[in-house]
């Protein structure tokens, strides 16, 4: 991931000592106080391993550990201690996969006077059915009272923050009202695979200066289901892109303080008229924005002043883009004001509900939106709103569907009941596939932490609901699969019999075992029953090479150095394709991130990798619907993203990263390891004139042929022409790291895209075979950022 400098305000914490954090684990448990739901009570056959590292235990009750959760005995070192226990990720270790933990809390009031200190691959999960509280003391010194990335006394953190993956906290209650002035619930400085779910906040009154979130750096991201009662902010932001939906805001003196960002999307954002501002983006005036832009749709704001912005109409620079959504404003008096000229005067007023209003950067295919001058206009105003398919929404607004608990009505049948290892080394595909032919639809199939290795097709025919403990991975055999001239489906959802089941999976991770070059990694075949939201994936994560058990490491595939030739080896190709959506299938997609490892996680040296994967993500999804709320395409070679002959997608913010070794005199060329082929949609770059050492890269997007195509934000960014900076001149919209980054062909056909932001693209958006929206007119704080994109 690439780093960024924010502007965080953290100085105020970095003196706060996190006593008592770091005491010794120790391996005396006392006896467990009560059974827990379905989660805590697997047995031998639901506890998970590490292929790597045996012995070692990968769930924990926190109450094994000694916390007694009566609300009145300090816990902190307790829970702690249940983080720690076994030599695991914590100060001085950048990452690890190896040491894996969910750490689970029963119902009860957990009172801390330290800081719960999340260490590096920690799910911290209560009791779905029972919301445990963790109440933090009066003594408490600390930035947060849940910590995902603490700074020491010299202001360094213990975690890179654009690195911080494999984190997640959901289920509790967090409790501020006892606590010091300036607390944070959560202190959450983290990057991809990460996500805060079903979280209350409770904070003293406006003038207590406490914040439910504080975010200070990152590359998220997604969050959802979150309420905050009280406090001077609700949610304090700062990261590189990130997704968040479905908020609840009460008595907050600011709903979202906006302290800066390259993207961010508010779906479903409720701020009551207890709050004073909604959300506040104008950090820096007109002259130095910090914010690139927000997208808030779908959303409901009865506090007095709706989004505070700085924007600037007559500035060339596209900081502080906004676009709002159908959101109701008739509780608000003022909808959107502007701080540029002193007056507070508002530059959109409340009272009525904004179907589609934008400040930024327009562009249409045909002509302009607001001038007659290369199809660019500044707009500051309403545009007439996006046709929105029926079948993508539910109850007038975009469908969503949070990740299922399964908290009560179901059993949990363990894959390791069926005789299936995990270890890495065993084949495990019968094993699982006879698990999965005969669960039915009121069953979890769980998988315990481990390996699963799969040396043939594993195909889901019936209704399943698929849940992981600290994503186990499924990891295709290279050797079975690494055939490119013949590419075999490793995990097929659905067949042309079975296209109306409903399959739910979470908490996965799906690899490679070595190069696996004729790898699909995941086929998607399924429609679903048509309920939205009753089919897809929510917290399953694609990692290629990069970690123990991969066989894709620094020892095979460390990079040359900067501008030297790379060597394209066959040992270091990743797979075929992560994912596909077929003609007939329909899916709802949550924090979903398709990674091909650019650096290494486990070995110490932590070098950057040269890993070939041949494609990303394609959806071919012909009717759809399809939903992507807050996913992730990195680093593969063709493209990260492609729309082949859809219809009906939704995006609620993507991310995607050009690969590192591509570009240059040295580079590799995209075609080089994977030869193209109009099968899976891929792109001839035949556009490409030989003297154009930057055009043969990575496609963030293609979208050919296809139809109703709506995207809420999208972060496409090329760091690197071979690992080389250079081309990243001076930022302002003048740097060059690749020709192209978004093609839309003629053939498609409603297709916007808002909240538009590329890095170092000179040409953002090619639309049928033509540079359309150029990087240089759309300068913005790191970026280059566009407001509104329509293709005809």
């Amino acid at each position: 991931m690439y780093g960024f400098t924010s502007f965080a305000l953290v100085a105020a914490y970095l003196s706060s000592p996190l006593v008592g954090a770091f005491s010794h684990p120790s391996s005396e448990l006392v006896e467990r106080q009560a059974a827990g739901p379905w989660l805590a009570s697997q047995g031998a056959a639901g506890q998970g391993t590490v292929p790597s590292n045996p012995g070692y235990k990968v769930f924990r009750n926190v109450k094994d550990y000694g916390a007694v959760g009566d609300g009145q005995t300090d816990d902190s070192a307790a829970i702690n201690k249940a983080i720690q226990d076994g030599s695991r990720c914590g100060p001085g270790c950048n990452s690890t996969t190896v040491t894996p933990a969910l750490v689970f809390f029963p119902s009860g009031t957990y009172l801390v006077k330290n800081p719960i200190i999340q260490w590096y691959y920690t799910q911290l999960v209560g009791d779905a059915a029972s919301i445990p509280t963790i109440k933090a003391d009066s003594s408490i010194k600390a930035m947060g009272v849940i910590d995902s990335d603490p700074y020491d006394n010299n202001g360094n953190s213990f975690w890179v923050n654009q690195n911080n993956f494999y984190r997640q906290v959901r289920n509790f209650k967090i409790d501020l009202t006892s606590a010091p002035d300036g607390l944070a619930g959560i202190h959450w400085q983290v990057a991809q695979a990460t996500s805060l779910q079903n979280i209350e906040f409770n904070m003293r009154d406006k003038s207590s200066k406490q914040i439910g979130i504080f975010m200070d750096n990152g590359s998220g991201g997604f969050m959802a289901d979150l309420t905050f009662n009280g406090g001077q902010y609700g949610a304090f932001f700062g990261n590189q892109q990130f997704t968040t939906r479905n908020l609840k805001f009460s008595n907050c003196d600011t709903a979202i303080f906006m302290n800066w960002n390259w993207l961010w999307t508010l779906k479903n954002i409720q701020v009551d008229a207890t709050c004073g501002v909604a959300v506040n983006m104008s950090v820096g005036g007109p002259t130095a924005q910090t914010v690139g832009s927000v997208l808030l749709q779908d959303s409901k704001i009865s506090s007095p002043i709706g989004v505070v912005t700085a924007y600037d109409k007559a500035a060339k620079a596209s900081n502080g883009t906004l676009i709002l959504d159908n959101v109701d404003f008739t509780g608000c008096g003022k909808a959107v004001e502007n701080t540029d000229d002193g007056s507070g005067a508002a530059n959109l007023a409340g009272g009525s509900v904004v179907a589609s209003w934008v400040q930024g950067s327009t562009y249409t295919s045909a002509e302009p939106a607001r001038t007659a001058s290369n199809g660019q206009a500044q707009t500051q105003g309403t545009l007439n709103s996006a046709s929105k398919p029926k079948s993508l929404l539910k109850n007038s607004i975009y469908a969503e569907q949070s990740k299922r608990q399964y908290e009560s009505g179901f059993t949990v049948v363990s894959v390791k009941s069926s005789g299936a290892k995990g270890d890495g080394v065993t084949d495990d595909t019968a094993a699982l596939q006879a698990v999965l032919d005969a669960a039915t639809p009121n069953q979890v199939v769980y998988f315990p932490h481990g390996n699963y290795l799969l040396k043939s097709t594993l195909k889901i025919t019936k209704s399943v609901n698929i849940v992981g403990e600290v994503w186990p991975i499924l990891m295709a055999d290279g050797a079975s699969f690494n055939d490119q001239s013949n590419p075999k489906v490793v995990i097929q959802v659905g067949d042309e019999n079975s296209s109306s089941i409903n399959v739910q999976m979470s908490d996965l991770v799906i690899s490679t075992n070595g190069p696996a070059q004729g790898a699909i990694l995941m086929e998607w075949n399924t429609k679903g029953d048509g309920t939205p939201g009753a089919n897809g994936l929510w917290d399953v994560h694609w990692r290629i090479g990069g970690y123990t058990g991969s066989n894709l490491q620094s020892d095979k595939c460390s990079r040359a150095d900067a501008g030297q030739p790379q060597t394209v080896s066959q040992s270091c190709f990743g797979a075929f394709l992560l994912f596909h959506m077929t003609e007939n299938s329909s899916a709802y997609l949550e924090n979903v991130w398709w990674w091909v490892a650019d650096h290494e996680l486990d070995n110490k040296d932590g070098n950057q990798l040269n890993i070939y994967n041949g494609r990303g993500v394609l959806i071919e999804a012909a009717d759809g619907p399809t939903w992507l709320y807050g996913t992730a395409s990195e680093h593969s070679q063709l493209y990260n993203y492609a729309f082949n002959k859809a219809s009906n997608i939704y995006v609620g913010a993507m991310q995607t990263e050009t690969a590192y070794m591509q570009g240059g005199a040295n580079g590799p060329l995209a075609d080089v390891a994977f030869k193209p082929t109009t099968k899976y949609a891929d792109p001839t770059f035949s556009e490409c004139k030989t003297s154009d050492l930057t055009c043969k890269m990575t496609w963030g997007l293609r979208i050919t042929d296809s139809s109703n195509v709506l995207v809420y934000g999208a972060g496409l960014y090329s760091f690197f022409n071979n690992y080389d900076q250079k081309c990243l001149i001076s930022g302002g919209g003048s740097d060059n790291c690749q020709t192209n980054m978004v093609y839309i062909d003629d053939c498609s056909s409603d297709v916007v895209l808002y909240g538009l932001s590329t890095k170092a693209a000179v040409n953002m958006v090619v639309i049928n075979d033509e540079p359309a929206v150029f990087g240089a007119n759309n300068p913005s704080t790191f970026c280059e950022t566009v407001a509104v994109v329509e293709a005809a």
